[in-house]
């Protein structure tokens, strides 16, 4: 006879009975209908806890979880609070990433190289990514890379205008990477955006980067703010183009965007600069990334221009 669980105390909720003995398997019959997400969350716990050679109870016990809960948790009938799932991923001795399924947990292979790498500074971190780069053919020679510049930063950082003049100055084309991202969808960003959603917009990105690539030997690119936001994308511009991150105050941002006419981001919020602090915030360690950061903020249009040209043309030896 079956039996009804009262309600958990320990942060999971019950999506189906369970037996009375929480060691027993749940019948073949009861796994349609499950949520196939908490199914794969349950086989990952229950195959790390026997990697450990850990019981339940053991494991429970240490994660403050009561045994059946843990049980539910291991059938795909648990849907655990992520501060419950903190608790067994310290009683398992592993990262909450690899209890939840993140990509370097999924084989051996990635767990030894995550292994290799942790704990690395930046610099350690950076040269690994650079020699792996080159590991797998991702990079050209360093002279192919130099005579293609790609300005990275915030929106309202001076990329259009710095870049144009910049191209001028080196001989170079200049080409917007936004502008080229509309050509490829046969619309404006917004409406890709609006249409499509983000995870489109990042293709048409990808693509126009790549297409610039492959036409331009010697280039200057003013890129969209937020190329940062996908690594397989940033790791292309960083393996084939010399990257400069134009820095500016956050006022700056904002006033050069409402100088443009665009008054949106401070329409859509009260809070428009603390918006624009937290995404800079959480940009500025892929920006760092950058060969050069020049900061736009420092001088006048004209004094800037003569910089930026000065310091490109003695870091790569340009006449």
């Amino acid at each position: 006879m079956r039996a009804h669980l009262p309600a958990p105390t320990d942060g999971l909720s019950i999506a189906a009975p369970l037996s009375n003995d929480a060691s027993l398997p749940v019948p073949a019959t009861e796994d349609e209908g499950k949520n196939p997400f908490l199914v794969a969350l349950g086989e990952r716990v229950r195959n790390l806890r026997a990697r450990r050679g850990l019981t339940r109870k053991a494991v429970a016990l240490s994660a403050d979880v009561s045994e059946r809960h843990l049980a539910n948790l291991e059938y795909g009938i648990g849907n655990a609070s992520i501060l419950v799932l903190q608790q067994v991923a310290g009683a398992l001795q592993c990262s909450l990433a690899e209890l939840i399924g993140d990509v370097t947990t999924s084989s051996p292979e990635w767990l030894l190289i995550r292994e290799l790498l942790e704990h690395r500074n930046e610099a350690e971190l950076r040269r690994a990514r650079v020699e792996l780069a080159e590991l797998f053919g991702n990079r050209t020679d360093e002279r192919a890379r130099s005579n293609r510049i790609a300005l990275i930063g915030l929106r309202g950082a001076g990329k259009s205008t710095l870049g144009q003049m910049l191209a001028e100055d080196l001989g170079y084309p200049f080409i917007e990477l936004s502008r080229e991202i509309e050509k490829f969808a046969g619309c404006s960003v917004r409406e890709i955006q609006d249409l499509y959603g983000t995870n489109a917009y990042r293709r048409y990105e990808r693509r126009a980067l790549e297409e610039a690539i492959q036409i331009y030997p010697e280039v200057v690119i003013a890129t969209p703010g937020g190329i940062v936001s996908d690594p397989a994308t940033f790791n292309l511009l960083l393996a084939h183009c010399y990257a400069i991150w134009l820095q500016a105050r956050p006022e700056d941002h904002m006033g050069r965007v409402a100088a443009q006419g665009d008054m949106r981001p401070m329409a859509a919020s009260k809070e428009a600069m603390d918006d624009l602090r937290r995404i800079l915030d959480g940009r500025s360690a892929f920006y760092s990334k950058a060969d050069l950061v020049f900061d736009t903020s420092a001088q006048a249009l004209q004094p800037s221009r003569e910089a930026l040209c000065a310091q490109v043309k003695a870091a790569l030896s340009l006449p």
